[in-house]
């Protein structure tokens, strides 16, 4: 990746010495790394909103709203999956690393995969197995 703002779902307070969350719709915080040039330039945060009106689509709004071009996760349903491909933003698979820096770069370095089809789950469950 060489341009762009990818987002991570991330857990208490973010950003790239964080973690990923296990569950992106309920994370605590959004962790946004701006790219330029292949070079990480900025990193903020975006407090998570709640979803219970709306469903799977809050999340994927807000970070439209917020510009992000890709977003890293361990695990997503499919709907939010394809919430995220209508407006735009390409979705990253990576389940065995937790930790955001290193899972950061791999992206920009082009180490990650695009989520398939068949990775995703069936969503809701509180126990982080389920990553809707």
């Amino acid at each position: 990746m060489e341009n762009g703002r990818i987002a991570v779902p991330s857990n208490g307070q973010g950003g790239l010495a964080g973690t990923r969350s296990g569950h992106f719709g309920h994370c605590d915080v959004f962790t946004f790394i701006d790219v330029e040039n292949g070079e990480i330039k900025n990193v903020s945060t975006l407090q998570n909103q709640e979803h219970a009106q709306g469903g799977c689509m809050v999340p994927v709004n807000l970070l439209a709203e917020h510009r992000v071009n890709s977003l890293i996760v361990g695990g997503i349903g499919m709907r939010p999956l394809m919430g995220f491909r209508q407006v735009g933003i390409d979705v990253y698979h990576d389940a065995e690393r937790p930790d955001i820096g290193p899972v950061v770069e791999d992206l920009i370095s082009g180490k990650l995969p695009i989520i398939d089809d068949d990775q995703v789950c069936g969503g809701g469950g509180g126990d982080g197995t389920s990553l809707a």
